[in-house]
């Protein structure tokens, strides 16, 4: 027994070392703009550029716009596959698994094939259709993590029993579906929603290759041509996906708890 826990505590030391003392090194080394003391320039320099904002907020904006699509999308289908065509759940597994065997660069070059300038759907002849573009890859990426999140929100409740009720008492199925299975799969969708957002904030492949103003390609440019602000930078991506994944585990922690308050 004393063994066993000598391994495990060991085991745990070895993870925080390898995980936490390469973001020290990198915090520290974002705090020597400043020769000879510490300071916190770097990350003045960083929040007072006009491109950090820009590029923050327009990711922050696809972000969002991902995950309100990619719920209207994930949902409604999640449900209608569990309800009427439950058979066909395997082939939709290995769909949203896609993204996850196709890399993001092979993606967005068939996405420039299909809907450049010239094509039938000129998405990229305009900057809205080039940011519905850039939405719908992001949708593309977050397909495997909201579309497991929702279905297995749905597998504990009982789908169709609760739809024959509302048919029952005459609602029809946009109130169903709004009223009924989105309120019940909500842990789903948030949970969907919190790794959706860190995705997008840090993606760079389809952003670039689209030449849109992302956040990702702020990170890559700020490092090729500065030394401290790229450390500074890095460390609040770090902290911008630590807060995404605690808000994941307490909406993971209330979804546990909730049974035993009902």
């Amino acid at each position: 027994m004393k063994m066993t826990k000598f391994f495990a505590w060991l085991a745990i030391a070895v993870g925080v070392i390898y995980f936490f003392v390469p973001l020290l090194g990198t915090f520290e080394f974002s705090l020597r703009m400043r020769r000879g003391e510490y300071s916190f320039d770097a990350y003045g320099s960083v929040f007072s550029d006009a491109a950090f904002r820009a590029t923050f907020g327009f990711s922050m904006l696809m972000a969002l716009l991902t995950i309100i699509f990619g719920m209207l999308l994930i949902v409604p289908t999640a449900y209608w596959v569990r309800l009427r065509v439950p058979q066909m759940r395997p082939v939709m597994e290995f769909i949203t698994l896609m993204p996850l065997v196709i890399p993001a660069i092979v993606i967005v070059f068939g996405y420039l094939r299909l809907y450049n300038s010239s094509s039938y759907i000129p998405f990229t002849g305009s900057t809205f259709g080039t940011n519905v573009l850039l939405v719908m890859s992001y949708i593309t990426l977050s397909l495997p993590y909201m579309y497991r999140s929702v279905d297995t929100a749905m597998r504990t409740i009982d789908v169709r029993t609760l739809t024959e009720a509302a048919e029952i008492l005459g609602a029809k199925w946009p109130t169903i579906l709004f009223r009924c299975i989105f309120p019940n799969v909500m842990s789903g969708v948030l949970s969907g929603a919190f790794i959706t957002f860190a995705i997008v904030m840090g993606e760079f492949t389809m952003a670039a290759l689209l030449n849109r103003p992302a956040f990702g390609p702020y990170l890559q440019l700020v490092g090729a041509n500065k030394a401290y602000e790229p450390s500074a930078l890095a460390v609040i991506a770090f902290a911008i996906t630590w807060l995404s994944m605690g808000l994941l585990q307490l909406v993971s922690r209330f979804s546990k708890m909730a049974p035993s308050r009902a």
